[in-house]
């Protein structure tokens, strides 16, 4: 049987892909997590040790890191960031002039 492989172009955001409401926040969501458990591996964490530094349940860091994080707020993130010794920094400027009226959501990170 010969099957045909059909190959779709991304639009650079997984869950505009998979038509997830709320794809930009999604995404951003899920990039401050990874900063999270990159946070929590450098300082070498159990989830236990992060539950009581974030201020959370344990199964809820687990699930945090499982990326199930829809029930924390991209503020709530940051302030899970900032308890781990992470320096969080918004910076607001103009949108492009090449893109539509509306602006985007970012997360950039320095080492």
């Amino acid at each position: 049987m010969n099957m045909a492989t059909r190959i779709t172009k991304s639009s650079g955001n997984v869950y505009a892909d998979l038509g997830i409401k709320s794809a930009k926040e999604h995404a951003l969501k899920a990039e401050l997590v990874r900063q999270i458990a990159v946070a929590l591996q450098d300082e070498g964490l159990t989830q236990v040790a992060a539950a009581r530094r974030l201020g959370i349940a344990q199964p809820d860091v687990s699930r945090l890191l499982k990326g199930h994080f829809r029930q924390f707020s991209v503020e709530r993130l940051m302030r899970f960031l900032v308890a781990l010794g992470q320096d969080v920094e918004i910076v607001v400027s103009p949108a492009a002039a090449m893109r539509s009226q509306t602006g985007q959501l970012t997360v950039t990170t320095r080492s």
